[in-house]
C-alpha cells in the first residue's frame, strides 16, 4: 500500500471509496441509522411536540389540544415528556463508554510503565479503540443535555459542577490521548525516549482526575443515598471499568491480533486473562465490602427488590461466569479459545448490566433525610411503585445503538489512515 509521511507518521494512501465503504463502515452506518432515527425523535420532541403543563391547562381552559398534549405526556410512548428518572439509558451508556473506554487506556498506560512488552506491541490498537468509546460516549452524552442551552456552561462556569468540570477535562484528556497515539506511531524515536516517561505519568494523572470527576457528580446527588454511600466511589469506577476493559480487549484482540502475532497471541491472551481474573476478585470483594456501607434500605432494593433480578445477572455475568471459564482454563493449563470468548462476551454484557443498576437504581427510588430520623423512600414513591417508568423510550435505546456505530466507523477511520492495529516495537 502507498503511504506518504507528515509528522514523523506514516498515512495510508486510501481512496475514498476504500476508506467510507468497507465492510465495516457499513456494519457501522447501519447502526448509525438507529442513531439518526433516535435522534429524529427526540428532537421532535422535545422541541417540537405540543407539550402540556398546568400552566397551559389555565391559559387555556377547555382546549382539546392541551387535552390530548396531557394524555399524550402521560399515558404515551415517549419517554423524554414523562421521565421522573432524569439520567436514564444515555447515563448507562455514557458510563459504559466513557469509563471502558478510559480502562483500556488506562491499563495500557499502566502496561507501558510496566514494561509488559506484549502489551507495549499492541498499544496504538488499544488506545485507539479506547479513545473512539470515548466518542462514543461522547455521542450519547450530547442528546442527554438540551444542546440548545449549553452555551450557559461556558457563559457562567460553575467549577464547583462536576458537570462543567467535564468540560475542560475532554478538552485536555482527548488531545493528551491523541499524542500520545502518536509517539507511538511515529517514527521520530529519539523523541519518543525523551519525554516517554513524563507523558505516561501525566496520562496517570489524568486518569486518575477523569474518575474522581466523574465520581463527583453522582456524588453531589444527595438525595441519592445509593450513590453517596458507595465507599470510595472513584476506586469502585477504577476497578469496574477495568474489568470491562479487560472484556473488550480480550474480544478486540482475536479481532485484531490473532494472526498477526501468531505464537505471541497466546501470550498477550495469558496476560489479558490474568488481568481479568485480579479485576473480577478486587471487583467481587469491593461489591461485598460496599453494601457493608450502603444505606440498608437502599441495599435491600437492590438486592432483594426491585433490581434483585438484574443485580444477580450482572453477578452472574461480571463475576461469576468469567471466573469460571478462565479457573477452568488454569486447569487445563493451556489457553481455551471458546471459554475465553465466552468469558468476555459475558463481561462485556455483565458489565453494561452493572451500569444500569447503577443509575437505575440510583434513580427509581430516590430518598431523603428531610425529616431527621435518616434515609428513607418518599412516601409518594410508595404509591405509584407498581407503574415507575424505567423501560428507555425508543429514542433512546436507538441512539444507544447508534454511538456502537460512531465507535466502530471512529475506529476503522484511523486504522485505515494509520494502520494502529499493526504489531509495533517501541
Amino acid at each position: 500500500m502507498e503511504k506518504f509521511n507528515i509528522a514523523g507518521i506514516e498515512i495510508n494512501k486510501v481512496s475514498f471509496f476504500g476508506l467510507f465503504f468497507n465492510k465495516t463502515m457499513l456494519l457501522a452506518y447501519v447502526l448509525l441509522a438507529f442513531g439518526i432515527f433516535g435522534i429524529y425523535e427526540i428532537i421532535l420532541e422535545r422541541y417540537f411536540l405540543l407539550t402540556a403543563n398546568a400552566f397551559d391547562a389555565g391559559l387555556h381552559q377547555g382546549s382539546r389540544d392541551v387535552a390530548l398534549a396531557m394524555r399524550e405526556a402521560i399515558f404515551g410512548p415517549g419517554g423524554e415528556v414523562k421521565r421522573e428518572s432524569p439520567w436514564t439509558l444515555y447515563i448507562v451508556n455514557y458510563m459504559y463508554m466513557i469509563y471502558t473506554g478510559s480502562g483500556i487506556i488506562f491499563l495500557v498506560t499502566l502496561a507501558e510503565l510496566a514494561n509488559l512488552e506484549i502489551l507495549k506491541k499492541t498499544a496504538a490498537g488499544f488506545l485507539t479503540l479506547g479513545l473512539a468509546m470515548v466518542f462514543g460516549g461522547l455521542f450519547t452524552i450530547m442528546f442527554d443535555l438540551n444542546m440548545l442551552n449549553m452555551q450557559w456552561m461556558l457563559i457562567t462556569p460553575n467549577i464547583g459542577s462536576g458537570m462543567w468540570l467535564m468540560l475542560p477535562l475532554y478538552l485536555i484528556y482527548i488531545p493528551f490521548v491523541m499524542f500520545e497515539i502518536y509517539l507511538l506511531l511515529t517514527d521520530n524515536k529519539e523523541l519518543v525516549k525523551k519525554i516517554a516517561f513524563v507523558i505516561l505519568f501525566i496520562g496517570i494523572g489524568i486518569d486518575i482526575a477523569e474518575y474522581y470527576i466523574q465520581a463527583k457528580l453522582f456524588d453531589m446527588n444527595t438525595a441519592r443515598h445509593l450513590w453517596t454511600t458507595y465507599p470510595i466511589l472513584p476506586l469502585y469506577f477504577i476497578l469496574s471499568s477495568f474489568l470491562a476493559a479487560t472484556g473488550v480487549m480480550i474480544l478486540y484482540s482475536y479481532i485484531a491480533y490473532k494472526d498477526q502475532l501468531k505464537s505471541d497471541f497466546e501470550l498477550l491472551l495469558k496476560t489479558l486473562r490474568r488481568l481479568a481474573l485480579i479485576f473480577i476478585i478486587l471487583v467481587a470483594s469491593y461489591e461485598a465490602v460496599a453494601f457493608l456501607f450502603i444505606d440498608k434500605k437502599w441495599a435491600t432494593v437492590i438486592l432483594f427488590e426491585g433490581f434483585a433480578y438484574q443485580f444477580y445477572l450482572y453477578a452472574l455475568f461480571s463475576i461469576a461466569l468469567p471466573f469460571l471459564f478462565m479457573i477452568l482454563q488454569l486447569i487445563q493449563r493451556k489457553i481455551n479459545t471458546a471459554f475465553m470468548l465466552l468469558a468476555s462476551l459475558s463481561i462485556i454484557i455483565g458489565s453494561f448490566m452493572e451500569r444500569y443498576i447503577f443509575v437505575y437504581g440510583g434513580n427509581a427510588y430516590p430518598m431523603s433525610d428531610r425529616f431527621g430520623t435518616g434515609f428513607q423512600k418518599y412516601s409518594e414513591y410508595d404509591v405509584i411503585s407498581s407503574f415507575i417508568h424505567i423501560t428507555p423510550p425508543v429514542s433512546e435505546i436507538c441512539i444507544v445503538i447508534g454511538s456502537f456505530g460512531v465507535v466502530i466507523a471512529a475506529y476503522k477511520i484511523l486504522d485505515s489512515l494509520f494502520s494502529v492495529s499493526k504489531v509495533r516495537e517501541h
